[in-house]
């Protein structure tokens, strides 16, 4: 199928708008479980769930969205713009309001939070200079236990007789721990890259230049 580099109306880019309108939906939600309205104080023990599954649900669809433009060979330059964008909007907001809500420790978030920052800029970096360099099994099970470690936060109770409090904070630590790991293991292949990138252009311009001379 033939896809315009520049297309915008996509199914992956509407799951990932999709995914950009449930933050508010996370934030205002985990906010109400403090700060409940007078009317809406009957429901006020669901909002946490409510956050718990409308992150969980935001999660899903990023799976999904690259599943698709990977499947479907959909992969246009605002996608590829939006998705980690709207990954990392979801991950803050939610890391920032349970920070709020005294549910997660300040250190733990300022860690995930630089580390995106952190990562991000040395994303850009390798794309500059044209060097790829993919994410290690590391990152992805940082991801996977932030993505289960968030949302049972946002329940912060005993629920399906598990302490989501404790499994949530064990997981968050967890969480950090590969974050800080998978980043360093990151930049150390990154600079391996860059070296060799670098060694083999130097190389090409020594055989230039003495075919040159020839």
């Amino acid at each position: 199928m033939e896809i315009n580099d520049l297309e915008i109306d996509n199914l992956p880019n509407r799951l990932t708008f999709f995914r950009m309108l449930m933050i508010p939906v996370v934030v205002l939600t985990l906010y109400f479980t403090q700060v409940t309205p007078h009317f809406l104080l009957p429901y006020q023990s669901y909002f946490g769930h409510i956050a718990c599954w409308t992150f969980a649900l935001a999660s899903i669809t990023d799976f999904f969205d690259g599943h698709i433009a990977r499947k479907r060979n959909i992969v246009t330059v605002f996608g590829s713009f939006l998705d980690p964008i709207a990954d990392k909007f979801l991950v803050v907001s939610s890391l920032l309001m349970l920070l709020a809500l005294g549910r997660v420790h300040p250190i733990i978030v300022i860690v995930l939070v630089l580390r995106e920052m952190y990562m991000t800029s040395l994303r850009l970096l390798a794309l500059s200079e044209g060097v790829n360099v993919p994410v290690s099994s590391m990152g992805k099970w940082k991801t996977g236990t932030q993505m289960v470690a968030v949302p049972m936060l946002m329940i912060n109770e005993e629920f399906l007789k598990m302490d989501m409090h404790l499994i949530g904070t064990v997981l968050m630590y967890i969480s950090a721990f590969l974050s800080t790991y998978s980043a360093l293991q990151y930049s150390l292949s990154m600079i391996k890259k860059l070296r060799e990138d670098r060694a083999e252009k130097k190389r090409h311009k020594k055989e230039n230049k003495s075919m040159r001379n020839v």
